[in-house]
């Protein structure tokens, strides 16, 4: 169930167009989302410029099956733009046929031609994704109970 605050402009609504319907075929409209020297930051990557990137949504493709997001609410103020979102996926040998989620947020900053100069994902490593795995989640649930002791 999506809610916006505001109707999205059109920058914004083409991103999250672009988010909600990205498949492998998609990332070839990379460039038409993303400036060329576009920054990309989440728990697991930094990097910078659209071929980079590309490769981050490459592995996406390659390290799970069946990623997709559905993005919650924006907020847009400016040039600068806030969503929130579910991304599910499967992960493959582990735990088959069990579709994961993990929930996040994204803060877009675009430019005047309205693709994104800066991506950056905020999201819990520790409670949305290791947590589910099968040994490492053991660990964390346990230092968890540890450190709330």
């Amino acid at each position: 169930m999506k809610q916006a605050t505001h109707p999205a402009p059109e920058h914004v609504a083409r991103v999250i167009a672009f988010f909600e319907s990205i498949t492998p075929q998609t990332l070839d409209q990379l460039a038409s989302v993303y400036a060329s020297d576009a920054r990309f930051k989440d728990p697991f990557n930094d990097v910078r410029g659209l071929p980079a990137v590309r490769r981050v949504f490459d592995h996406m493709f390659v390290a799970l099956r069946q990623p997709r997001f559905v993005v919650t609410q924006q907020v847009t103020q400016g040039q600068d733009c806030f969503l929130t979102w579910d991304f599910y996926f499967y992960l493959g040998s582990q735990r088959p046929g069990v579709e994961q989620k993990i929930a996040g947020a994204t803060h877009l900053v675009f430019d005047v031609a309205g693709r994104v100069v800066l991506h950056r994902d905020y999201w819990d490593a520790a409670e949305e994704l290791y947590e589910k795995l099968p040994v490492l989640g053991s660990l964390m649930r346990w230092l968890k109970r540890r450190a709330n002791s």
